[in-house]
């Protein structure tokens, strides 16, 4: 597919079209200017032709600010990967001489280049639009992208300026969801895996706010990795940004396949991480426990167990994942990442046949069956999976409302001793017979 660009100075509505042009809510639109930090990507559809859109940071010119100077290189290469760039300016404040800088750079490069004014909404506006000729970047596009205005215009140009498509991306990769805490090392991790600087990282936490998806394709894995916003406690979220940012993160978890939980080895498994895993667990999601900044920790020849005792240990009774000790930065172990998450994925998707579920569960069963209750005795009879995205099973019984947790883990246990259900969460169920 073709990819679009979406460059321009702070707050003349970059997300905001994004978000028109995509169809979606993806990017986080604010007041405040330089909400948008890391680049973001989404797909249009238009006339039939699909294309990637990418939304950006503001870019400003000769900052001192730690953000935007790595707003600006994201915004440098996002011009680099884009097959084609709108430039957004603002009707209301006219050319500035940010937008001069921002035409500037523009002109230096290849590519095409669709100057669009923003916030075009009546007649008086469109009086003003010559003012933009004076950047040289052509005729401008004038609309308004709250109501959508002019868009149609511009669609048509894009898509006939852009290269023909290729293959059509796999819809049915795997989608995974690097989450944790604030500055666990999540956007380290993922600039790791993809060796390349795709992404804002800084020493100061919540760097991300929007979660980004991106084509993950070598050594013969193919899946779609997202970096997500740090999840904090409810309490401690301040902002209206940063509480959008955590939904975009929940929202992650919850079309995710499989979670990579980073827990920060200098600090231990804290209730947060607790918290975290509940939700990944609550979603039915595949999950792989990742120890970042290993090599930060002194050790000795028991700290790996230890560590991963005490981490299975707070999220008892589910234990049946990996644990992975990494360094992000220094990519120690994140190969093996690959590797697990393709597991993980396979065992998420596994289908047991009736016949074999039966013969294992049901000589377990009468092995060790339900404890009577008030002089009743449960009979199981009956075991089938459920047709769901993660492993559920239904066991069919006269009495289902007397069947305890105890049980019901002792079942889940027998499941996983039988069949490879590693790293999933399992779901079972008691019907009336």
């Amino acid at each position: 597919m073709g990819i679009v660009a979406i460059v321009g100075r702070p707050n003349v509505g970059k997300s905001t079209l994004f978000n028109r042009l995509t169809r979606t809510r993806e990017a986080i639109v604010d007041e405040v200017s330089g909400v948008t930090r890391d680049r973001n990507y989404g797909k249009c559809e238009w006339n039939g032709i699909t294309f990637s859109v990418i939304d950006t940071g503001g870019y400003v010119d000769n900052s001192d600010d730690i953000f935007e100077e790595e707003i600006n290189r994201q915004v440098a290469l996002a011009i680099d990967e884009a097959d084609a760039i709108i430039f957004l300016t603002d009707i209301i404040s006219g050319v500035t001489e940010p937008d001069k800088e921002v035409a500037s750079l523009l002109r230096k490069s290849s590519k095409k280049v669709f100057l669009t004014v923003n916030k075009v909404d009546n007649s008086v506006r469109m009086a003003d639009i010559h003012e933009f000729y004076s950047l040289g970047l052509g005729d401008p596009f004038p609309v308004s992208s709250i109501n959508g205005s002019g868009t149609g215009d511009l669609l048509d140009e894009v898509v006939r300026n852009l290269p023909a498509s290729g293959e059509e991306e796999d819809n049915e990769l795997p989608r995974v969801a690097i989450v944790g805490r604030p500055n666990v090392g999540k956007s380290s991790l993922l600039n790791s895996l993809l060796g390349e600087e795709r992404y804002i990282v800084t020493p100061l936490a919540g760097t991300t706010r929007d979660s980004i998806y991106t084509l993950y394709k070598k050594y013969n894995h193919s899946f779609l990795l997202v970096d997500t916003a740090g999840i904090r406690k409810k309490s401690r979220i301040d902002d209206s940004i940063e509480f959008y940012s955590v939904m975009r993160a929940i929202k992650a978890i919850e079309h995710s396949d499989v979670c990579l939980l980073l827990i920060d080895a200098t600090r231990g498994i804290e209730a947060q991480d607790i918290n975290i895993f509940s939700l990944i667990q609550r979603n039915s999601k595949g999950i792989i426990i990742l120890v970042n900044k290993w090599d930060l920790v002194e050790k000795d020849t028991n700290s790996v167990k230890l560590f991963s005792e005490e981490i299975r240990r707070r999220t008892s009774p589910f234990t049946d994942y990996d644990i992975l000790f990494i360094s992000a930065v220094s990519k120690q172990r994140i190969h093996r990442i690959l590797e697990l998450v393709n597991s993980v994925n396979e065992n998420r998707k596994r289908k047991i046949a009736t016949s074999k579920l039966n013969e294992v569960m049901l000589d377990a069963i009468n092995s060790y069956p339900p404890p009577a209750v008030k002089g009743k005795h449960i009979k199981i009879k009956y075991v089938t999976q459920l047709p769901s995205r993660s492993p559920s099973f239904a066991f069919f019984c006269n009495l289902p409302q007397y069947i305890r947790e105890p049980y019901k883990r002792y079942l889940e246990n027998r499941l996983r001793e039988s069949f490879n259900l590693r790293g999933v969460p399992v779901k079972i169920f008691f019907r009336k017979k």
